[in-house]
């Protein structure tokens, strides 16, 4: 297994609760999977920040960031998965050297 890093920015028209709700659930989809998640900064620096330029029209973002452990087919399977999210503006994830 290898480590993974994965910056999400997530709709910021959601509410705290929405933001907490679909946070969790892509951790628990890396945790489902096999993986292990090991981080989720959510707070300074990251958190609501504005956009250098509008995607789908938004100009402020939500953002999060992941630090977890698993196969490239999990990670294959979340990236598809936040791809069709409409609450997921970007996401990109990154293999970390060992």
């Amino acid at each position: 297994m290898n480590k993974y890093e994965m910056l999400t920015i997530f709709s910021a028209s959601l509410s705290d609760e929405q933001k907490d709700a679909i946070v969790d659930k892509y951790a628990k989809l890396m945790e489902k999977n096999g993986g292990k998640v090991e981080s989720i900064n959510k707070a300074n620096p990251w958190g609501l920040r504005k956009l250098a330029y509008p995607i789908k029209y938004k100009s402020e973002g939500y953002y999060v960031l992941y630090n977890f452990e698993c196969t490239a087919e999990v990670v294959e399977n979340v990236v598809s998965l936040m791809r069709i999210d409409e609450n997921v503006l970007r996401q990109m994830c990154l293999r970390k050297d060992r």
